[in-house]
């Protein structure tokens, strides 16, 4: 069974922090890198960070030394730290394993995600 559960979204002021949480499929995590990803109104999703299967993490300059991703292999979840936020990082968060998940079919598979709103 392929399943991504994102949470932890939420409206906060320009400054202030928040901590993501996915928990994902076993089938899905296992061995894998995973990332998270964001998508702001009107613009592209992009991904904001990663993390290998033995904890090496990558950040998009735009996240870098605000954002810091985690993951806990025992119990199949992926998180994400998000300190100092600015406006900017106004978006839904998905996250996915990296590079993304294709199904059988052809098709992209994603979360609901969750709502990240930063007010200036």
């Amino acid at each position: 069974q392929v399943q991504l559960v994102e949470s932890g979204g939420g409206l906060v002021q320009a400054g202030g922090s928040l901590r993501l949480s996915c928990a994902a499929s076993r089938s899905i995590f296992s061995l894998n890198a995973m990332g998270w990803y964001r998508q702001a109104p009107g613009k592209q999703r992009e991904l904001v960070a990663s993390i290998t299967s033995g904890g090496s993490s990558n950040y998009a300059d735009s996240v870098k030394g605000r954002f810091s991703i985690s993951r806990d292999n025992a119990k199949n979840t992926v998180d994400l730290q998000m300190n100092n936020l600015k406006p900017e990082d106004t978006a839904v968060y998905y996250c996915n394993k990296n590079p993304p998940i294709i199904l059988t079919n052809g098709l992209g598979y994603w979360g609901k995600g969750t709502l990240v709103t930063v007010s200036s």
